[in-house]
């Protein structure tokens, strides 16, 4: 239950001013707090200013451009877009510019730029905030290829993720993902992580990697996509009751258990993160069924460990179980 933030520095120095992100871990999770270290490292010469100006920028995924995170100068703080409120220095020292970020979401996850100028002398430092994450990919009970970019990106919010970056994919296959759908990443390109090579996954012959389609239109042209999540506070379970369930049933039992039926990135998140292993098959909130397979075993995928997807059923049948989210209030 808990996301890990790598955090790498890069330094560029001025002459007497010195900008350090010590190489740490932080541990937080979506919805919680998290701190990224900067500090200055001065010569003893150079007397502080009150001027000094302490910046902190979000790069893009693509990491052409910046996004305004937070500015201060002496007395003027000033947070920008949706990191109103959420952001402010930890102030430990007159050394310390660290960034806290409270309320910890998806979009936060990237890399982030700490600038300083103090009179002549300047300096900045790269981190970088990874999470202990899973990518899954999705297509609707429509079927496979059915959603323009912007479908995708509804389709990875309704299942609690935001659509994946490259880099992002590109973790998860050197993780071992093998997928052989093209997926939509938001950047607006479509992709696919291929491990083992194979005939229908771009040929045998070819070698590991990110296979890629290019940019395509985002309206006119139609894939599945690729989604990104977290673990957030609270429970996912499945729940004990003492009957099979149509899918309206499943959602109002999760509803008199005080919790939501529970969305598939919530599942993946259950399953990567938390070890979470149930040979059940339940209903989801799209409407699909699913199980979380951690300890392969006989009858319960039995060569990997998954998330096994038992299809998009009549939602009439009472076949399945159901698995829940209660979120902490």
């Amino acid at each position: 239950n808990i996301s890990l933030f790598s955090v790498l520095c890069f330094s560029e120095d001025g002459p007497r001013l010195t900008l350090v992100a010590e190489q740490s871990k932080v541990v937080s999770r979506r919805g919680g707090n998290v701190t990224l270290p900067c500090k200055i490292q001065r010569d003893q010469s150079l007397a502080p200013s009150r001027k000094m100006r302490i910046k902190w920028t979000k790069l893009t995924s693509d990491y052409l451009k910046e996004v305004d995170v937070f500015v201060a100068m002496d007395y003027n703080k000033k947070s920008f877009g949706s990191f109103h409120g959420r952001v402010h220095l930890q102030s430990s020292s007159p050394v310390d510019c660290s960034l806290v970020i409270t309320d910890i979401t998806l979009e936060d996850y990237g890399k982030y730029k700490c600038e300083v100028i103090d009179g002549l002398e300047d300096g900045t430092v790269y981190t970088e905030r990874q999470s202990l994450s899973v990518i899954f990919p999705y297509f609707p009970r429509l079927g496979r290829y059915n959603l323009n970019f912007y479908d995708a990106e509804r389709a990875c919010r309704d299942q609690d993720a935001i659509v994946a970056s490259f880099d992002q994919l590109y973790d998860a296959w050197r993780g071992g993902m093998d997928w052989c759908n093209a997926g939509w990443l938001s950047d607006g390109t479509v992709q696919y992580p291929i491990t083992t090579p194979r005939e229908p996954c771009g040929g045998k012959d070819t070698t590991p990697g990110i296979r890629n389609y290019g940019v395509r239109d985002k309206d006119k042209s139609h894939y599945d996509v690729f989604c990104f999540t977290s673990y957030h506070t609270g429970r996912f379970y499945y729940l004990i009751h003492p009957s099979k369930l149509t899918y309206d049933e499943a959602v109002r039992a999760c509803q008199k258990d005080g919790a939501q039926i529970a969305k598939v990135g919530q599942m993946f998140a259950a399953w990567k993160l938390l070890g979470y292993d149930r040979c059940d098959a339940g209903w989801l909130a799209d409407g699909s069924v699913r199980y979380p397979i951690s300890r392969p075993r006989r009858r319960c995928s039995p060569t990997e460990a998954a998330v096994r997807f038992s299809g998009f059923p009549d939602k009439k049948h009472k076949l399945y179980g159901v698995y829940c989210f209660k979120g902490n209030n």
